[in-house]
């Protein structure tokens, strides 16, 4: 068995990392940076090398980069068991960002939408199915 760690990388990680902990109820629990790394030049001393956020029940992983281009290849998805915990979460990433579907009852069972964060992070928000029968 593995664990599926996303390793999401940002031109600020530290505001993101602090949007991410306040939206889906989390923490950063260690940020690294290449100041810790002996002989790093000035100008990136304080880059973020390596973040550990908790949020949502999951574990991201984050670091400085840039500039980012992020393509549409990838969304992350959260899977919620309650409705209010989903659209606390869904309307709290949307913030500044862009919506492509809102958070509204789906045909199969859940409660699903899709955004843009405002950092240019896609994510699908759902609710458990009635009948669980993708587990």
């Amino acid at each position: 068995m593995a664990l599926l760690r996303p390793y999401i990388f940002g031109e600020d990680v530290r505001t993101q990392a602090a949007f991410y902990a306040e939206a889906l109820q989390g923490e950063i629990v260690s940020v690294q940076t290449f100041g810790d790394i002996p002989e790093t030049e000035e100008k990136d001393r304080n880059r973020v090398m390596h973040l550990v956020l908790h949020a949502a029940g999951q574990v991201f992983y984050m670091a400085d980069a840039g500039p980012i281009d992020r393509g549409n290849g990838l969304e992350l998805t959260l899977e919620f068991e309650t409705e209010q915990e989903g659209r606390q979460a869904f309307e709290a990433l949307s913030a500044g960002g862009k919506l492509f579907m809102p958070f509204e009852r789906m045909f199969w069972g859940t409660v699903f939408g899709r955004l843009e964060d405002p950092y240019g992070v896609r994510w699908q928000i759902s609710t458990q199915p009635e009948e669980d029968k993708y587990v």
